[in-house]
């Protein structure tokens, strides 16, 4: 492809709306261009890019037994209200882009594909002979981000993989699922990228309890943070991440009794007056669930004072609790503010001086949709406390030399805290955990039952009986991808794109297009380049040479020929992207050379 004839225009400034790197060198790159927040033209070297990805995915969904179909973007609401999920999408999380059509049905922009791919294997699957299935498409999804931000890494449009699969039992789709993680390993080896697989939350998808891993793309500027062990035991997202916290020291306090302690209402203030360690005090947090059926519940939660709250971790809890308040799934989850104290119309709450027996009273008189009892939750590390310091419901005064079963009745005990770098692994308490930033662009869950039973899915076994599907759902962000690629490897002249997945193999540069010899010779080896199966670039422009060499090192292809001065000896330059270093070799040796140095870099190990 001749350069000259390309719709290309490279920016020398970093675009102001532009946060990370990768996002100022895709624009400056012309790579992508955008549209409108969060909606962006791929432009044609970043297409070469995409489709490159898509093929590695493609080959190794097929290699699996992986189905390629395209479903429906535009999806009724009715479907995704059969499954319960809805309101979530539209309302709690909001993400879904929702409208009425000219019959005044509502419907959705896809954001996943889920209860389409269900009520399709409700219509087609009958038997257990017809199992195991997967099917998967590359398709455009929509997301009503909030506040579209870092490129493609956050948008409002993209291009993503997604896979589901269907099976006669919970083994079977355990051995997919493996495939799965194998298969995906793959794709970003072969795609030229370091990663680590973590345990993750399934969020709204997989729900609380789904078996569920991401794969993170190792980088400085991810939005996720990775907590993981020396010995590569261990990574999990930090949403999901189990730890052993440091040990409490000795209580001074041997007896319980009431402190005066005013000006105390922070864990600081309080540790800092009474001389002792934080983790001798019992922190009481009061937060509001909102479940689906309109019920309000209010959650006392109790942690040893060092240590944070996973708000995930509680709110899927607290999910898990639904059925108790007749609700099918939590909402949303937020601290009490004081807006909400006065809603409720009842006894002032002792803010900073809260003891796990605040009294219900605080709640007011009974609302229908206000549950009456307070929810009182304990961390494992709390449950763990002796002779502690907590809060005594009066301001200014706390209590010490507390202990469960005697002064307060030990609520039911959760895992809620947040683990973090400096914690012992839990898995080996030799290993302590360490912590790294990564971008998810690869996410599987073991569904279970979660859409089938709602949508009725179902095959007969071989007993005759009918049962609901097993399924799983396996996702990658294509557009995403793309940009973590850049995100990883770049340098402060531009973007070092992996072999496999470079929109060219290879640029030629002509530093004089005036120079005759330059020009023959640069035509002949693009065309020999290009019979051998070499993508070449030629950068055939009327422009300085030091302007190409600058705009060769921005986009990032791998390796630049140069058929400069050295032609009197018969020779062209050859420089790699990736470690600046350049070597004259003989023209007729530059399709050899090449060849060789790209397959190697194409040759993955499994």
């Amino acid at each position: 492809m001749r350069l000259s004839q390309m719709l290309f225009v490279t920016l020398r400034e970093d675009p102001v709306e532009a946060e990370l790197p990768s996002h100022k060198l895709l624009l400056r790159g012309c790579f992508i261009r955008r549209l409108s927040p969060g909606i962006y033209t791929y432009l044609p070297l970043l297409w070469r890019v995409l489709q490159k990805i898509s093929a590695i995915i493609r080959q190794e969904m097929n290699a699996i037994g992986g189905q390629e179909c395209l479903m429906p973007q535009l999806q009724p609401a009715e479907i995704w209200r059969e499954s319960g999920r809805w309101e979530v999408y539209t309302q709690a999380e909001g993400i879904m882009f929702a409208l009425t059509d000219r019959q005044g049905r509502e419907q959705g922009l896809g954001p996943t594909h889920e209860e389409v791919i269900t009520l399709l294997a409700r219509d087609l699957i009958r038997s257990y002979r017809q199992l195991p299935q997967t099917l998967y498409q590359i398709q455009t999804k929509f997301r009503d981000e909030i506040r579209p931000r870092f490129g493609l890494m956050r948008g409002r449009e993209f291009i993503m993989k997604d896979a589901y699969s269907f099976h006669a039992s919970e083994e079977s789709l355990r051995q997919t699922y493996q495939d799965m993680y194998r298969a995906y390993s793959r794709i970003l080896r072969r795609c030229g990228l370091r990663f680590r697989v973590v345990d993750a939350d399934a969020g709204a998808i997989g729900g609380p309890t789904a078996a569920s891993q991401e794969f993170m793309v190792l980088a400085s500027a991810g939005e996720d943070e990775i907590l993981y062990t020396p010995d590569g035991s261990y990574a999990a997202n930090v949403e999901k991440a189990v730890s052993l916290p440091p040990e409490a020291v000795e209580s001074p306090y041997q007896s319980f009794q009431v402190l005066d302690t005013p000006g105390t209402e922070t864990i600081e203030k309080l540790a800092n007056f009474l001389k002792i360690s934080p983790t001798l005090i019992l922190k009481n947090i009061l937060y509001q669930a909102l479940y689906d059926n309109g019920m309000q519940v209010v959650v006392l939660l109790s942690i040893r004072a060092d240590q944070e709250v996973n708000e995930v971790k509680l709110a899927n809890h607290l999910s898990r609790l639904a059925e108790r308040y007749q609700a099918n799934k939590l909402l949303t989850l937020a601290l009490v503010d004081a807006e909400m104290q006065t809603r409720w119309q009842g006894d002032p709450i002792p803010v900073g001086y809260i003891a796990p027996d605040l009294s219900d009273r605080c709640l007011g008189k009974t609302r229908k949709n206000l549950a009456p009892q307070i929810l009182r939750l304990a961390d494992q590390t709390a449950a763990l406390m002796k002779n502690f310091v907590t809060g005594a419901n009066e301001i200014g005064k706390h209590v010490a030399g507390v202990n469960w079963g005697e002064q307060y009745p030990l609520p039911e005990v959760v895992d809620v805290r947040k683990a973090r770098a400096g914690d012992r692994s839990l898995l080996n308490p030799e290993q302590i955990l360490e912590t790294t930033r990564g971008i998810e662009i690869g996410h599987i869950f073991q569904l279970g039952l979660k859409f089938s039973r709602p949508l009725q899915a179902t095959f007969t076994d071989e007993q005759g009986t009918e049962q609901p599907l097993w399924m799983g759902c396996y996702g990658i962000g294509v557009s995403r991808l793309a940009q973590a690629a850049v995100e990883q490897f770049h340098d402060a002249n531009g973007i070092i794109w992996p072999v496999a997945i470079a929109p060219y193999h290879v640029v030629v540069v002509v530093p004089n297009v005036s120079d005759e010899q330059q020009m023959t010779v640069a035509e002949q080896l693009v065309q020999e380049l290009t019979t051998a199966g070499i993508e070449t670039l030629w950068d055939d422009r009327d422009e300085r040479a030091g302007v190409k060499f600058k705009d060769a090192d921005l986009i990032g292809i791998p390796y630049r020929i140069t058929t400069g001065r050295s032609l009197k000896q018969g020779k062209v330059e050859l420089t790699e992207r990736a470690t600046g270093q350049a070597i004259e070799i003989p023209v007729e040796a530059v399709v050899a050379t090449l060849k060789e140095r790209i397959e190697a870099a194409l040759a993955v190990p499994d």
